[in-house]
């Protein structure tokens, strides 16, 4: 996976969820905390450096805190000093899916979960090797199962 390959499934879509969920905001809202719901149903941001995974270093899976899909393991995560937990690549070629993002005067790529259509961050042409991206996940939209 690079950039390129980012940018085709901006054009051309991504690769199938395993499983796909659908609900209402109203369920939503009955599921997630009012910030997770503003961040992953509303596409909203957490302040930079305020996430609690941002620094975290524990052992194992993050997923997505709406529908519980594996998204990115702990092992390619890095401190990108975003102020954002960030990760060299998604856990499966289908656990998120990438969407063209113009707001805010900007061009950007919007990352959001494959299953669930989550609003998780956006991702980058400028990480490290050997993907040479940086997905930058707020906090918020996640969850993680720990490695022992």
């Amino acid at each position: 996976m690079n950039w390129n390959d980012v940018i085709l499934m901006v054009n051309r879509g991504c690769p199938a969820p395993t499983r796909k969920i659908v609900k209402s905001d109203d369920e939503w809202q009955s599921l997630l905390t009012p910030e997770q719901f503003r961040i992953t149903r509303k596409k909203g941001t957490e302040p930079a450096g305020s996430g609690e995974f941002c620094h975290a270093h524990e052992s194992g899976i993050y997923h997505c805190v709406c529908c519980d899909n594996p998204l990115f393991k702990s092992d390619i995560k890095f401190d990108s000093k975003s102020g954002w937990p960030s990760f060299t690549e998604p856990l499966a070629d289908n656990a998120v899916k990438y969407n063209k993002d113009d707001s805010y005067g900007m061009v950007r790529v919007e990352v959001v979960c494959n299953s669930c259509d989550a609003h998780l961050g956006h991702v980058f042409p400028d990480g490290p090797p050997p993907t040479g991206l940086r997905y930058c996940i707020n906090s918020e939209s996640m969850k993680i199962s720990k490695l022992e």
